[in-house]
């Protein structure tokens, strides 16, 4: 059997202490056999116990040794929600990988919280699989030295807030969409365009609307902020602020949506309104997912490469597994492109 490795190593003057699985068990005042069942992330724990183990593991940095942590032949997927066609594509691209590697795909739901919760990061424990995926979603503090400590490598997928330099996370050039977006209006005439954003706690939402405003002020355009909206990149979202935008006496005559869902949604407010696309009304989105292709008319949008993405993310938490790409603690980001069909045209003339 392998030793465990050493957690920490700590200098007291001429002494090395190295603090040991045993040393933190007496540390802790439980045996050893306990310590392993936290790391085990066995339920037959007293909270208060595992409490106290998991934080002298955090204090000293342990991490238990590739060889020793038996893994199963899974990879952890984790959606903040998962209820779209937008997860299918990712569900698809980490399929790709898995199956390639002889792997199987776990998924699991944070129901809308950027942090799964600490009976989600037990669950993996338990589970000890190749990796975990976590996508627009995020680890905080405890939930990363959980893993670590274990050794299960993770990667962020087009995270929701910075990830920090030292958590792999893959994304996409959402600026320069947002960019490409807004300037394909601009060429074709319109001055007056409205963003219907997403969540403004995203990055990527962000990012995509810092790009749209750039667009509009090397144009010499003005940012009006009221023709910026908040959604949730949901149809409804789209559907409910592109009434609020549509029926101004002043409306916009195109809106970049932040996502194709909810361009969707505006289709469905353009038409309540007796408004035609593109004739009335130009509207771009954000992923490309299939349905934009179907749509009537064909939705101009910035493609996303989800399931490149998502194959990138897999491919580099099983190299992570394997010891290698160690460094690779960076933000690897995909280029997006403008994917240019039907709803969009010239504005019409007043």
């Amino acid at each position: 059997m392998t030793s465990p490795q050493p957690a920490d190593t700590r200098t007291h003057g001429r002494s090395t202490q190295t603090a040991t699985l045993a040393e933190i068990a007496r540390e802790a005042g439980v045996s050893a056999p306990t310590v392993s069942k936290v790391l085990n992330g066995r339920a037959d724990v007293a909270p208060g116990t595992r409490s106290r183990v998991e934080e002298l593991l955090r204090t000293h940095g342990y991490r238990r040794r590739r060889a020793e942590a038996s893994r199963s032949p899974l990879i952890d997927l984790v959606f903040h929600e998962l209820e779209s066609a937008w997860a299918m594509e990712v569900i698809r691209g980490v399929e790709n990988v898995a199956r390639d590697a002889g792997l199987s795909v776990v998924l699991s739901e944070s129901a809308g919280r950027l942090t799964p919760g600490r009976t989600w990061a037990d669950q993996v424990a338990a589970r000890r699989p190749h990796g975990v995926i976590l996508v627009l979603s995020g680890l905080d503090e405890s939930g990363r030295a959980l893993l670590t400590s274990r050794s299960i490598p993770f990667v962020v997928m087009d995270p929701a807030g910075d990830p920090g330099t030292d958590v792999p996370s893959i994304g996409a050039t959402n600026w320069q969409g947002g960019l490409a977006a807004t300037r394909h209006l601009i060429e074709l005439g319109h001055t007056r365009i409205g963003a219907i954003s997403g969540p403004s706690r995203m990055m990527c939402s962000r990012a995509r609307v810092d790009g749209y405003r750039a667009a509009l002020e090397t144009a010499g355009l003005p940012v009006d902020p009221s023709l910026i909206v908040s959604g949730d990149f949901h149809h409804d979202a789209g559907y409910r602020q592109g009434l609020a935008l549509l029926r101004r006496e002043d409306r916009p005559t195109a809106v970049l949506a932040g996502n194709d869902l909810q361009a969707l949604g505006l289709y469905e407010a353009a038409r309540e309104l007796g408004l035609r696309i593109p004739e009335d009304l130009s509207v771009v989105g954000f992923d490309d997912l299939p349905v934009a292709r179907w749509v009537g008319p064909p939705l101009t949008t910035v493609r996303q490469p989800l399931t490149e993405m998502a194959e990138a993310a897999a491919k580099l938490v099983l190299d992570l597994g394997k010891g290698e790409d160690s460094a690779a603690a960076t933000r690897v980001e995909l280029a997006t492109s403008l994917v240019v069909r039907s709803s969009t045209a010239e504005p019409a003339a007043h």
